[in-house]
């Protein structure tokens, strides 16, 4: 895996949320010296723009226009960071590069298209690597344990739901599912982590009560899929009634953990870890 010590120049294929900032920011702290980012209208924090070196903003599908931004720079190693919602991945416009490139696919999700678009980038000699050595800080390991006390009964539904959480990732459906007391409430699909959580919240009933587990895919190529959750999950978990959330230990990123940690404390959900 590519170290952070022997990387000077580095590009950001920039999606929605905090994740593309956080990257900037440690990159920059970690002695980075040229970072140029590639945003998309509509989905990235327009506040990126100030933590790197340029930024080119283009809309989702403009490949070619992305390869051009990094080879205009110099770029060669390049990470993807952030999300883009789904309702843009269907009124996405492809330019000519981009869908030759989603002709040849014969199966369309997330991993089986950004790894094509890996394999355009390296085309043009621009290597596509994981960020986790700028973002271990924000991940987790075993142990890990935010709010209040977990009891046996939610520690049973964590263990639970882990293994069907890992199950669903490895089918490509999803990676969060809602668990209250050994019955699967809600399985990410297509909506995403908030949807799924909102909607197993409400299934629990008034009493709430659910627990939600998030993975990672058994080899999960973490070059361009990290699991996250942030500020806005802790929110959500909260108006849904869910009492717990365990991550995937070493595996999934908590955004804006200062915040999280206050609002934790104030009406949890507990965060753990689990493996």
């Amino acid at each position: 895996m590519e170290t952070a010590q022997n990387i000077e120049s580095l590009g950001i294929i920039a999606g929605s949320r905090n994740l593309p900032l956080l990257v900037a920011r440690e990159a920059r702290k970690a002695g980075m010296r040229k970072i140029t980012a590639v945003a998309f209208e509509g989905e990235t924090d327009p506040q990126l723009a100030s933590l790197v070196d340029s930024v080119v903003w283009l809309k989702v599908g403009q490949l070619n226009k992305m390869v051009s931004a990094f080879r205009k720079e110099g770029i060669d190693r390049c990470v993807m960071a952030g999300q883009i919602a789904p309702k843009n991945l269907f009124d996405v416009r492809p330019d000519l590069r981009a869908m030759m490139m989603l002709f040849k696919l014969k199966e369309k999700n997330a991993h089986t298209i950004f790894g094509a678009i890996g394999d355009e980038l390296a085309k043009e000699g621009i290597t596509l690597i994981e960020a986790t050595p700028w973002l271990k800080p924000a991940m987790p390991a075993e142990g890990f344990h935010l709010g209040p006390s977990v009891s046996k009964a939610v520690w049973a539904d964590i263990n639970y739901g882990y293994g069907i959480a890992k199950e669903i990732s490895r089918l490509e459906i999803g990676q969060t599912i809602v668990v209250k007391e050994g019955v699967v409430l809600a399985v990410e699909g297509f909506e995403g982590t908030d949807n799924c959580l909102t909607r197993g919240g409400s299934l629990a009933g008034s009493r709430g009560g659910a627990v939600a587990i998030k993975v990672a895919k058994k080899d999960h190529d973490m070059r361009f899929d990290i699991p996250c959750i942030g500020a806005q999950t802790i929110r959500i978990c909260q108006e849904s009634g869910i009492t717990a959330l365990a991550l995937e230990a070493g595996k999934t990123i908590i955004l804006e953990q200062p915040e999280v940690e206050k609002m934790v404390a104030r009406k949890g959900p507990s965060i753990v870890t689990v493996s």
